[in-house]
Order: C-alpha cells, then structure tokens, then sequence
C-alpha cells in the first residue's frame, strides 16, 4: 500500500497556507480618504504618493525615493539615470525576473549574463568581473529572494572599473546589508510593489538614491521631462508618464504600517524552518552571512540533492511535494534559455539582435534550475511554527519513501 500522497496515501497537510493579500479597514479606509478628496493625481503638493516617498525612502535608509508605475519601470528609470545608454553593455545574472534584463533592453544596452554563486543564488563577483568589456557601463546587483547580493564586492568591482551599480531590489523590501537596507547602497535600485510582494499595492515601484543629480533626472524622467523648478509645460528630457497614482500610494502607507511586524514574523520562520531542514539530508538551506543583517524571505529558498534520493529528478520530488500539502516551487529557469531572448524575438533591437544567447553557459545557474532550487513563497512564512514542522514533515516523508517515485 502506498505511503506517498502522490501514489495515493494521505497527505501530511490539508489546511492552506495564510493568503496573501493581507488587509483590513485601514486600506478600505484609505482609498476612501483618496475618493473623497478628489485629489486623485500624486504629483500635488502634500499627495498620498510623496508622503509614500519620504517613509519608504526613511524605511530602506535612503535620501530619495521616486515613486513610479512598477519595477520594472524603476529600473528602467535608473539605468537611464545613471547614464547608460544604447549599444552599452549591463552585467546582469541570468538566475532573476526576466525585467531585471528587459530593463536593460528597454533602454537600448545589452544585457550580458554573469553566473551565480551557488551558495547565495545571487551573482558571483567573480564571474562579473570576467564578463566585463570596454563597452560594460554597469552591473546589476538583484538581490534574490529578498538576500542581498554581496555588496562589498560589488561595489568594489564598479569602482575599480568605474561601472554603475544598480540595485534590482525589486524583492528585497526591508532587506539589509550590514545594518544598511538595500536600494540606495549602490547608485540606484529599483522596488517593485506588484501583488506579490511583501509591500504592495497591486501594481507600483520606487527608485531609491542617495544621489541628488540622479534622483533629480529619475524625478523628470518619470514625469514628462519635467523639472520640479520649471514651468509646468516645460520640458528638459525625453521622459515618459511613469507616476504613482494616489490609490496605490494610500494602500502602499498602509502597508508600511505592518511592514515590521510582518518581516519579522519571516525572519523567525525561516529561522526556525532553516534549522529544521538542517536535519534532512536531502535538503540544505541556503547558508547564513553575517553580513545579511536582514532577508526579506520574499522567497524561501533550499537547495534538494537529488543524488541523495536515488536520483528522484527535482521535477519528481516537487510533485511527491506538492502532492503532501506544500505548494513548493522549481522557480525560474536560466533567462538566456527564455524564448524572449532568441534571436527571432531580439530581432527589433539594434544591439542585441546581434547577440546568440543560445551560446551563452552558466553552469552554476543551470544546476540550480534544473536540479537543486525549490522555492517557497513569503505568505508560508507568514504560518506558525507548526506550519514550518509541517514542511519538515512532508519533505521527510517523501524522503523516507522515494522508492515509491521509482516505481
């Protein structure tokens, strides 16, 4: 008789996870407040969406925060911030969100993919280093997960090549390097506030800076070309109407509200779920740095060895996963194997259709798609520590019983 769920046993869990959105009457109120006010548009004096600046701005430790449309816009707005231009190459690891390299498109440069360290899944120094040629103007640090990337050696890396660093830090919300949160550790980084993540407002991103001359040229550029000292109908650059609507800005103050008490909740969770999957030799966590003061867990991430389960391929385990209750994830696969990144689907941009990314090789990322990385999504970590054993459970039963995926 089978133990399995996925061969027709009983699974370790029927309860859902906590669902995410989390809210309650204050963002009801909130969107109230904006209808009745009639002040719907966010670049007014005293608006929801630059009050929304100046406390996510002081949340992730930064001098100016720029609201915007997604994050995929933030980083667009600060690789053009920062002066990269077409025909110029961008460093970028291959192991993220395909914006994190469209954005690259999106302003005429070329994305060249940097392999990752296998112990963080963020971009390897090393490897970045070796992907740079006289046309790299920049890098981009994505810090994964909501871990940041190693941000001392990257930041050493762009100033000894005089390369821009941008944060992609789009899943990184309350994340920290070293007592300092990310987005404003580089040159710029980029937020993002999708449905997703952990603050959010359905849609929505921010450039964050210490930089005054970037934050001002992010501030035109994502508003017509404007000036905030020029006349309304005045124009300085070819920007673009990339701006917060208030709605999102007042759901996005909300959400700042129980932003600490949330991360926290992910951080012992995770804590505590690290520790169980220590004890499974299956499976290992993603080793701590005491230089990560704080991981958003805007994923949770461990590695699965499948040579240590009779080679039960990583697509097989999942399911056996899945199957007991635990809605796990493979996660993404290497960027350069995405059919947006073909030669056909490239053929509308003047740089890059150049480029055959079907030769390009990461091993290191393709070991970690193909075989190792399973993924759990940052609402999980929102459960109780009996929800954490759980995951525990289920991933030794299928452990104890593989041979039944062997059948």
């Amino acid at each position: 008789m089978a133990t399995l769920a996925v061969a027709g046993g009983t699974p370790v869990r029927t309860k859902p996870f906590p669902k995410w959105p989390i809210f309650d009457e204050r963002e009801v109120q909130a969107l109230r407040e904006v209808v009745e006010s009639g002040r719907w548009w966010g670049r007014t004096p005293g608006s929801k969406v630059e009050q929304f600046e100046q406390a996510f701005a002081r949340y992730q430790h930064a001098k100016h925060c720029i609201a915007c449309t997604n994050g995929t816009t933030a980083l667009y707005l600060a690789l053009r911030a920062v002066g990269v231009k077409p025909g110029e190459e961008v460093i970028v690891p291959p192991y993220t969100f395909i914006a994190s390299a469209t954005s690259v498109l999106d302003v005429g440069a070329v994305p060249v993919f940097a392999d990752i360290d296998p112990t963080t899944m963020t971009i390897d120094p090393q490897a970045a280093e070796a992907a740079i040629t006289p046309r790299t103007t920049a890098i981009m640090a994505v810090h994964i997960a909501g871990r940041p990337a190693d941000m001392d050696a990257l930041k050493a890396l762009a100033q000894k090549h005089g390369l821009a660093l941008i944060e992609d830090a789009a899943q990184a919300h309350g994340a920290s390097w070293r007592g300092r949160r990310v987005g404003a550790i580089g040159d710029a980084g980029g937020f993002s506030f999708q449905a997703s993540k952990n603050i959010n407002a359905g849609e929505g991103g921010a450039v964050l800076t210490d930089d005054d001359e970037i934050a001002e040229k992010v501030w035109s550029l994502h508003n017509c070309g404007r000036s905030r000292t020029g006349e309304w109908y005045a124009h300085f650059l070819v920007g673009g109407n990339h701006r917060m609507t208030e709605w999102q800005a007042a759901i996005l103050l909300v959400q700042l509200q129980r932003a600490d008490e949330l991360h926290a909740k992910r951080q012992r969770n995770a804590a505590y779920l690290n520790s169980l999957l220590r004890e499974l030799e299956i499976v290992e966590p993603l080793p701590d740095d005491e230089r990560v003061t704080e991981h958003a867990y805007h994923l949770f991430i461990f590695r699965y060895f499948p040579e240590r389960m009779g080679n039960v391929p990583k697509a097989k385990f999942l399911e056996a996963l899945r199957a007991e209750g635990i809605p796990a994830s493979p996660g993404y696969k290497p960027l350069y194997r995405e059919p947006a990144f073909s030669k056909e689907a490239l053929d509308w941009h003047p740089y890059a259709r150049h480029c055959d990314y079907r030769k390009v090789r990461c091993p290191v990322t393709e070991r970690v798609c193909d075989h190792e990385a399973i993924w759990l999504t940052q609402n999980i970590l929102l459960g109780e520590p009996e929800d954490m054993e759980d995951i525990a459970r289920a991933i030794r039963k299928v452990r104890d019983h593989y041979r039944e995926l062997l059948a």
